[in-house]
């Protein structure tokens, strides 16, 4: 009976482990999600891809399984306007089944698309300009055109034509294509940061 009643106080006493404000880890996206599909409301699922350990002592092991929920899911435009995706962390799931709520916020993402940047303060993931590839696909519309105008009538008067129209399909048809979207793949590996102290009693 003493034994008993000494271990409830000691359990009792003993402190819960707390994952520190500012702590980093890295989690792995497990589904596929992007701004083409994407709605608000869509459920986001991550696993742990680095163990979360405090004091020495691991508290997260890796694969502990997180939750999140889009936010916003906005669609790159035609002529303007860069696809972001929004996502909000809400739970963390420790092998043993407890389940803990957390916000962390994102602070990088690895997904193997270029342009795509984290905006931290708004927590989404945003799609970099593409004015490079779109003055790329000009060039090559308008050097097409080049080519084609000489040919027709083997002068360079002809070859100035045919640049500008091939460089006015080419912006055509960049006006008429939308731009790259938030594509975050499963394996993607997103950078997250506590923004505030989380115990895990």
């Amino acid at each position: 009976m003493k034994l008993t009643l000494l271990a409830l106080c000691l359990t009792a006493s003993a402190p819960a482990a707390e994952i520190p404000k500012g702590a980093h880890v890295l989690l792995s996206m497990m589904n596929s999600i992007n701004t083409r599909t994407a709605q608000a409301g869509d459920y986001v699922y991550l696993h742990t891809a680095t163990p979360i350990s405090v004091d020495g002592q691991i508290v997260a092991p890796v694969h502990s399984y997180v939750q999140g929920i889009v936010t916003q899911s906005k669609r790159s435009g035609r002529v303007a306007g860069r696809a972001e995706l929004g996502i909000r962390l809400e739970t963390i799931t420790l092998p043993n089944g407890r389940v803990f709520k957390f916000s962390p916020h994102l602070a990088e993402v690895d997904s193997g698309e270029t342009g795509q940047k984290v905006d931290a303060h708004e927590n989404t993931v945003k799609q970099g300009p593409g004015h490079g590839e779109d003055a790329k696909q000009i060039a090559i519309f308008a050097g097409s055109g080049a080519a084609l105008g000489g040919l027709a009538d083997r002068s360079w008067k002809g070859a100035g034509i045919g640049a500008g129209v091939g460089s006015g399909v080419g912006l055509a048809t960049v006006l008429l294509t939308r731009g790259k979207e938030v594509d975050l793949r499963q394996g993607t590996t997103l950078d997250v940061v506590f923004d505030r102290p989380v115990a895990l009693e």
